[in-house]
């Protein structure tokens, strides 16, 4: 079944790839980076309709307007750009904290903590399947939060329950010869975590 289950990813790649070429190319394309005002305003007709779409091919021209503008800077001059420091001090922040907060331990040791709380083995697959639909439904909550609560929120509050989640399953993880039940409160643990990081980073 495993096999299949990962052969089934490339479907959807293919279904892609097969209709890709049918996809109209977006009036911003046309008009900014091909230049061609004709072929925006048709490919503006074939998404919205027939209508006098001129309000939409002004603010068009406006961000094209605004891109001239805008020098593009390379990697190294972003780095000595006095005035981008903070948004990349951020930016390093976020994506190593994303690296190092433990998810991948999670997923590596996941199977682990399954067999010592006495599933089945035939279960194991199954239950890290859930894992995994776990932080994928988790990931589409976080899209209809975020625009109540805002990525600050969500970030900070990820955070805080992953370091809270991870200090019990440590806890847990320790005791679990001492007490039967721990095994399972590990289990629940690690799908909490998961939830949490789908929500949060």
């Amino acid at each position: 079944l495993w096999p299949w289950l990962l052969a089934s990813s490339g479907l959807s790649a293919l279904v892609q790839l097969v209709t890709l070429p049918f996809f109209p190319d977006s009036p911003s394309y046309l008009l900014i980076q091909k230049g061609n005002e004709e072929a925006c305003r048709k490919a503006i007709r074939k998404l919205w309709g027939e209508g006098d779409h001129q309000a939409e091919i002004d603010d068009i021209m406006k961000e094209k307007g605004a891109m001239a503008s805008t020098k593009t800077l390379r990697v190294l001059e972003v780095i000595k750009e006095r005035s981008l420091r903070w948004q990349l001090y951020i930016l390093m922040t976020v994506m190593t904290t994303l690296q190092l907060c433990g998810i991948n331990a999670i997923y590596f040791y996941s199977f682990e903590v399954f067999h010592t709380a006495k599933f089945e083995e035939y279960l194991i697959p199954y239950v890290s399947l859930g894992v995994g639909l776990c932080e994928c439904l988790s990931s589409i909550l976080c899209s209809t939060l975020i625009d109540r609560f805002g990525r600050k929120v969500l970030l900070w509050g990820g955070y805080t329950l992953m370091c809270s989640v991870l200090a019990l399953l440590t806890m847990t993880l320790s005791l679990q010869h001492r007490f039967f039940w721990m095994h399972y409160f590990s289990v629940i643990l690690i799908f909490l975590f998961v939830v949490f990081y789908g929500i949060g980073p």
